[in-house]
């Protein structure tokens, strides 16, 4: 006996949640962080779980296209994912309206002409930073999008870290009273690549192809500072190379002209009063932290600490009473005064969390604040933090808007 399908009727048809299918052109996801973090770890996952559900019942799905300039790379990564799309004309790929999203996950030094070419394009836009080499190409390109109309959104990665998103909640539940002063510490030790490959592309140690580490880190720091504590003012940096012999990617050695460290404070305008930051940004220093970046920010009230992960605090009721002695050995357990921030959230991926974010506001039509001229504050932030160790003293952060 054979069975007898029938359609659903016109009631079921229009209780089935609508489908929005969004093309996404993914360029330079050969590369460590766009395709681990963008590709791997966000969209193809998206993809997999049947995209993401928003408020209004609709369902949002992602088609990827993925852009290069290897072929054959690229061709092999849609194998090994299931991928159906790739090419390696940026141009054809801007042109064609089957792709909504354009995606920029390139070098620095590539990526201010290809946003140029997706606003021109009408593409919302979507990038990794620094988002130019710039600050006024950063808000050139945040002004070109907004006359256009583009949407435009930022990676701001580590706001989303378990560990930050611990220190928002202690922030906005009033854990510190007034916040006095914030202290990070970020690094660990990049091999000098002779006998061992060093784990940094060589490119990051030289100034000419854009590297250095207060270019690559300034941008995060503008943005952690920005988004819990306050508005920076003003910087004063130290930059070294403390390394200036490496060898590249094919054991050739080279002298590095970029910084491998940086030493910044931060002037931060904050509404209960002003705060400041002091942080390390290092790739010549040996880990002793529970983690790769820490902050650790002092109230009157109480203290935290805080990693990509862990968050531990102490208020002042359980603040100890040090008294300093150098004759005498301090045998006091000053980690058992910490306690641990419990894990009462569910976090996911940081990067995935925030394209979904950006997507379910590109889909509704919302303000997204993590745009081009956030991305822009960070790239003033980098510029002033160079400027200030090339002349020796505090530079003032003048306010940036699209006018």
């Amino acid at each position: 006996m054979s069975e007898t399908t029938t359609s659903p009727s016109l009631a079921e048809t229009a209780a089935l949640p609508a489908v929005r299918e969004i093309g996404i052109i993914m360029n330079g996801v050969s590369g460590r962080m766009g395709y681990r973090q963008h590709l791997v770890r966000s969209i193809l996952a998206i993809r997999d779980q049947g995209g993401i559900e928003l408020p209004d019942g609709t369902r949002v799905t992602v088609k990827p296209l993925l852009v290069g300039r290897s072929a054959v790379k690229l061709a092999e990564l849609a194998a090994r994912h299931g991928i159906e799309d790739y090419t390696t004309d940026l141009d054809a790929a801007l042109a064609d309206p089957r792709w909504e999203i354009y995606a920029d996950f390139l070098v620095t030094q590539a990526r201010a002409s290809a946003l140029r070419k997706a606003i021109a394009a009408g593409k919302t836009i979507y990038t990794e930073k620094p988002t130019a080499e710039t600050v006024a190409e950063a808000l050139e390109l945040a002004r070109l999008a907004a006359a256009a109309g583009v949407k435009t959104g930022v990676v701001h990665d580590k706001l989303y870290l378990p560990g930050l998103q611990k220190l928002r909640r202690l922030i906005d539940s009033g854990f510190f009273g007034r916040i006095l002063s914030v202290r990070g510490e970020f690094g660990y030790w990049v091999f000098e690549g002779d006998w061992q490959p060093a784990q940094r592309p060589s490119w990051n140690y030289r100034a000419e192809d854009g590297g250095g580490i207060i270019v690559d880190m300034f941008p995060h720091w503008n943005y952690v500072l920005e988004n819990l504590f306050g508005e920076v003012k003003s910087v004063y940096a130290q930059a070294a190379i403390h390394i200036a012999d490496r060898w590249d990617e094919n054991g050739e050695h080279y002298t590095a002209t970029a910084e491998d460290a940086a030493y910044g404070v931060f002037e931060i305008d904050a509404a209960q009063g002003p705060i400041v930051a002091q942080i390390n940004s290092s790739w010549t220093v040996r880990v002793n932290r529970d983690e790769l970046v820490e902050f650790h920010v002092d109230g009157t009230h109480g203290s935290a600490v805080v990693g990509l992960f862990g968050a531990k605090i102490q208020h002042r009721n359980q603040t100890p009473k040090p008294v300093w002695n150098p004759d005498l050995a301090d045998d006091h357990d000053y980690d058992a005064d910490w306690a641990e921030v419990p894990v009462n959230d569910v976090f996911q991926n940081g990067f995935r969390q925030q394209w979904e974010e950006f997507l379910a506001s590109y889909v509704l039509g919302t303000d997204y604040p993590f745009d081009l001229l956030s991305g822009a504050r960070g790239v003033l932030l980098a510029e002033a933090g160079l400027r200030s160790s090339a002349e020796g003293r505090k530079v003032e952060l003048p306010a940036l808007s699209l006018d």
